[in-house]
């Protein structure tokens, strides 16, 4: 696979700016022309394949729940599935049961990544300048997969890569075009639903909707 030419400089990036003990978490999904690239912050130790032990995919959210909800809510996620996340606590993440996840994940068509992909052991705010030293790296894997559109979740993941300041608040439902070599991305800043702007799911979803019906995506799914 193309994006395994990137893990190694994921590697060594988790060694300059995450945890010593923990493992970079890379991306899972649809990895040819998905309809969205999903793009959100940087992992925690809170996923379960960041653990040096872990011999499974090292993909986002591995262990965790909230996520799953917004996937499931606006129709993008099994039912039984999402229901069995819920019911599993992190260390019951198996490396076949993460698979399966993430089949899920392929099957509807969507790509699920990180813009920084250092694991720290909690949500600590990091740096723009540790996200710019990433910024190419997820251009090239955005370049690789050529999903149809992107979308950024929160203020500062959407400005690193939009290379303009971005307030979510103001940019609700508008995109603009990010252009990498000769192709060109509809990107729509969302707002960020897991952790403080957990709060935030309802606009979240009430604009991924938007988004997918505006692109005429996943029409047959959305709830």
């Amino acid at each position: 696979m193309e994006l395994e030419k990137l893990y190694k400089k994921y590697d060594k990036l988790q060694k300059q700016h995450g945890a010593k003990d923990l493992h970079a978490i890379y991306h899972g999904g649809c990895f040819s022309n998905p309809k969205v690239c999903f793009v959100f912050m940087n992992p925690t130790g809170r996923n379960v394949a960041s653990d040096s032990s872990w011999s499974g995919i090292r993909a986002p959210w591995i262990g965790t729940k909230i996520v799953w909800q917004l996937f499931y809510q606006i129709g993008l996620f099994d039912e039984e599935l999402y229901q069995e996340i819920q019911n599993r606590k992190p260390k019951e993440w198996t490396p076949e049961f993460s698979k399966k996840v993430y089949d899920e994940v392929a099957s509807k068509g969507y790509f699920i990544t990180n813009l920084g992909k250092c694991t720290q052991i909690d949500a600590r705010p990091l740096p723009d300048s540790v996200y710019l030293e990433y910024l190419h790296l997820l251009k090239e894997e955005i370049r690789m997969i050529n999903p149809d559109i992107i979308v950024t979740f929160g203020n500062q993941v959407s400005s690193i890569l939009l290379d303009e300041k971005v307030s979510v608040t103001e940019w609700r439902k508008k995109y603009k075009t990010l252009k990498i070599k000769d192709k060109e991305y509809k990107t729509y800043p969302v707002f960020y639903p897991v952790g403080n702007g957990r709060f935030n799911m309802p606009k979240s979803i009430e604009d991924l909707k938007y988004i997918f019906e505006e692109n005429g995506l996943f029409q047959e799914k959305v709830r």
